[in-house]
């Protein structure tokens, strides 16, 4: 999981700050869009680079009833850090730990005849039956089973592994391919087959808890796809989805990452300096140059150089020449703030700083992975920890003054 570190004495090479009363409020947000239905906070990849426990707490203080997360191991670190609640996990390869999942409570996906196999297999060693999701491929073409004589013989399979009392059939769900393009006509057929295969599963007896396809861009712009469940990842970070859809203050999220590092080293040099690994950006004249050390084997992406915005003594700066593994270079253009000084890479964009979305369409990539590549030497420093009782951060309520501290 990622290292947490405590408010300094003195400032941190790097630090990447999580507000957690902004996660609050996204998942109240992401609540309000979708009335009927629960709340699923998705914490895979460390919950998105921003530390899966602390904020699958805020998440579950403000109101999800569901965790998410994409490995086994994910979420057994959930239970092993004392969450108790719902927790779904979805990626499975054989041989996985389905006893310790199913003897954790967990929900497990199941997509083909071998997990089925394998979790049943599981539930009679654990003497207790197993909680499983039946996953409907509708067109993603990933994960989960083929409509048609595949999808009935899992039913049915299912079903029988039911009766004997091994397991309980929790959930019916499935994955949009482009939710994140409005009007993609893949969407209302996903729909449709969805429908029908929930359909054929209930006519057979099945009696799901949850049914749910929704992810972050149809839980913010398709409210038919919202069914029992939606599954929220990126939105609950504040970061929109994709923006083509929308900002995230469209949406009424904030992102809750802000990224910084403290400038090494500010230096003058002359007119056609080169600058970093190769010379791809020789110095227009005399200036000033400052280093920041973060690169990319913090996560900072080398398809960012000579590209990359960076907030330095209230300026927007650019990377100048290539990100090296531990570094990278700005050139301030004259200004000379003290060694010290912070740089902030992206944040919610108040003080005018860059956003992830800013990094991301400077690297070619989308936000998703600028927030989730930063490392683990990079500390992640919490903000409102722990007040999502106190603050009345549940339904509703507001959140406190900010809080930094670490777990």
């Amino acid at each position: 999981m990622t290292e947490t570190a405590t408010t300094p004495a003195a400032p941190l090479r790097a630090r990447a700050e999580i507000d957690l009363a902004a996660l609050r409020a996204n998942v109240r947000a992401l609540r309000e869009r979708a009335p009927g239905a629960a709340v699923m906070a998705v914490v895979k990849s460390d919950g998105y680079g921003h530390g899966a426990v602390p904020c699958a707490r805020a998440a579950v203080e403000a109101g999800a009833g569901w965790l998410g997360t994409a490995t086994p191991e994910e979420a057994l670190e959930l239970r092993a850090a004392g969450l108790t609640g719902r927790v779904m996990c979805w990626l499975w390869t054989p041989g996985g730990p389905w006893r310790e999942a199913v003897e954790a409570d967990l929900d497990v996906s199941v997509s083909g005849m071998w997990a089925l196999e394998e979790v049943t297999a599981a539930a009679r060693q654990a003497g207790r039956p197993a909680r499983i999701q039946l996953k409907a491929d509708t067109g993603l073409g990933r994960n989960g089973c083929q409509p048609g004589d595949d999808w009935a013989e899992l039913v049915h399979a299912a079903l029988a592994a039911e009766a004997d009392r091994l397991l309980r059939v929790t959930g019916l769900w499935s994955h949009f391919a482009c939710a994140d393009e409005p009007g993609h006509p893949s969407i209302a057929a996903q729909l449709t087959r969805f429908r029908e295969m929930v359909a054929y599963a209930e006519g057979q007896g099945v009696r799901p808890e949850v049914r749910h396809i929704a992810n972050s861009p149809a839980t913010l712009t398709i409210p038919e796809s919202h069914f029992d469940l939606v599954r929220t990842g990126i939105a609950i970070y504040g970061i929109s989805p994709s923006p083509e859809i929308g900002s995230p203050a469209d949406f009424g999220l904030r992102p809750v990452m802000t990224l910084s590092a403290s400038v090494a080293l500010v230096k003058h040099v002359p007119g056609s300096h080169g600058v970093s690994y190769g010379h791809h950006y020789i110095t227009p004249g005399e200036t000033t140059l400052g280093l920041v050390p973060v690169g990319y084997a913090d996560g900072i992406p080398r398809h960012a150089s000579g590209t990359g915005p960076v907030l330095v003594d209230g300026k927007w700066r650019t990377v100048a020449g290539r990100v090296a593994m531990d570094q990278f270079v700005v050139d301030l253009g004259g200004d000379e703030p003290t060694a010290g000084s912070e740089a902030v890479l992206f944040g919610p964009g108040d003080r005018g700083e860059p956003t992830a979305e800013d990094w991301a369409q400077a690297a070619g990539t989308i936000a998703y992975e600028i927030v989730t590549r930063i490392g683990k030497r990079v500390p992640r420093v919490y903000l409102n920890e722990g007040q999502g009782i106190r603050d009345g951060s549940g339904p509703g309520g507001p959140d406190g003054p900010a809080k930094r501290s670490g777990t």
